[in-house]
């Protein structure tokens, strides 16, 4: 009786515990949350008129011992035209609404041969350009290397973070097959080989700035020969314009954007490592998606990194008209890199406008003072990299801040008239 008892009340107690949970609230469905649509980047306000949005990693806080260089100078007259000075999206009057879904901030349509501007968005805005400032570096390189040389391929160049076309220790390659994997695959790999032949990295750096300089790019400041971020990156679309626009003069480079696939060497085996074997040639592809998907298209460069994010330079031909599109600062959608490039090239090829700007246009022709322009104070305070930014790279970047005195820029003119000395003394390398 008793375990029957136990037995009955057990029941009793199951019974009484289903019944609780029986009696319970149904929860409450999942809710669905819709994203929000895309819009594009607002930058009427100026928000990167002297400095990159701030970095989102430890990628540009500066070595032990070395501080973040101050913002690029701002010139005191916008370079390529009044308009070029404009922040938000400059326009040909009475010009179509512009394609949707375009994601970058800043961005430059313009002419490959004739420099016309024909549209534009923040072009002078600082952005990092990532890869697309190998572009500065191939011109450098095409300048002074002898690309018939066979060179080998140290331990080093094979490190290199970030994309690679896969060179190996001891390899042995032309300069040409280098040039092959900076611009086709990107290969910071090749770029730091190339960079070794041009006296190392720092010297490649101050070679790429020169000739930044030199053409008028003057709100660009590479900090690594493969457009890594480091302390001080910065250009901008208008600057990547003009550099593409000088480069495509080259017929080197312009065969090199424009070739799909190529047969690229392997490297042999490392003794060190036990079962190690040689490491086969391969074929290389162009990864320039539009050149292969838009037609007329002739190439052009692709580059990102977190702190950058997207940046591209693409270009194409319809009707004996070359055009190219320059996009920094942003984002693979709505529309990847080169469809938001294949859309600006189709509004640019149907517009029938003055253009807004030029590539043509040199600071002198401005109007504007070399030595003034070359020394002019910077618009914004000096803004420190890595963890004292702020960690978004949408945060709209510090106020413009205020112009020095008489004092600082008769300071300056002289430091600009030195550098103008010694950039004659130089010539072009």
């Amino acid at each position: 009786m008793a375990s029957g008892a136990v037995m009955a009340s057990g029941a009793v107690l199951a019974g009484l515990s289903i019944g609780s949970a029986a009696a319970q609230p149904a929860p409450p469905p999942p809710t669905t949350t819709t994203p929000a649509p895309f819009t594009t980047p607002n930058t009427d306000s100026c928000p990167n008129r002297s400095v990159p949005p701030p970095a989102v990693d430890l990628s540009e806080v500066p070595d032990p011992g070395e501080t973040t260089p101050k913002p690029v100078p701002v010139p005191p007259q916008p370079i390529g035209g009044e308009r070029m000075g404009e922040c938000g999206v400059v326009l040909p009057d009475d010009a179509p609404p512009l394609p949707a879904d375009i994601a970058a901030p800043g961005w430059v349509l313009a002419d490959v041969d004739t420099g016309e501007v024909l549209a534009a968005k923040d072009p002078h805005g600082r952005y990092r350009p990532a890869s697309t400032i190998k572009i500065l570096l191939s011109l450098v390189a095409l300048d002074e290397l002898d690309l018939n040389k066979t060179v080998t391929a140290n331990a080093a160049d094979a490190a290199m973070e970030g994309s690679a076309v896969g060179i190996g220790p001891n390899g042995r390659y032309t300069n040409m097959q280098l040039m092959q994997g900076l611009v086709m695959a990107s290969g910071n790999d090749a770029a730091h080989l190339i960079a070794r032949q041009l006296g190392g990295s720092d010297e490649t750096v101050e070679k790429m700035n020169a000739l930044a300089e030199e053409l008028g790019a003057l709100d660009t400041r590479t900090a690594t020969p493969s457009g890594l971020d480091g302390p001080g990156m910065s250009s901008s679309p208008y600057d990547l314009a003009l550099i593409f626009h000088e480069a495509m003069k080259n017929p080197t480079f312009a065969k090199l954007i424009s070739t799909e696939v190529v047969t690229f060497p392997g490297y042999p085996k490392n003794p060190a490592i036990p079962g190690d074997e040689d490491k086969p040639g391969f074929a290389l592809g162009n990864d320039n998606r539009l050149l292969y998907n838009y037609p007329g298209a002739f190439g052009g460069k692709t580059g990102y990194t977190d702190d950058a994010r997207h940046t591209y330079v693409g270009g194409a031909e319809r009707d004996g008209r070359r055009l190219m599109v320059t996009l920094m600062g942003g984002e693979a959608k709505p529309l990847r890199p080169w469809e938001q490039a294949a859309r600006l090239l189709d509004y640019g090829f149907a517009l029938d406008a003055e253009p807004v700007g030029s590539l043509t246009e040199r600071p002198d022709e401005a109007s504007a003072d070399k030595a003034a322009l070359l020394a002019a104070p910077p618009d914004a305070p000096d803004q420190p990299g890595g963890p004292v930014m702020a960690s978004g790279s949408d945060s709209p970047n510090s106020s413009l801040a205020e112009r020095a005195g008489v004092g600082v820029i008769g300071t300056g003119v002289v430091i600009g008239l030195l550098g103008w000395a010694r950039r004659l003394n130089r010539g072009r390398r």
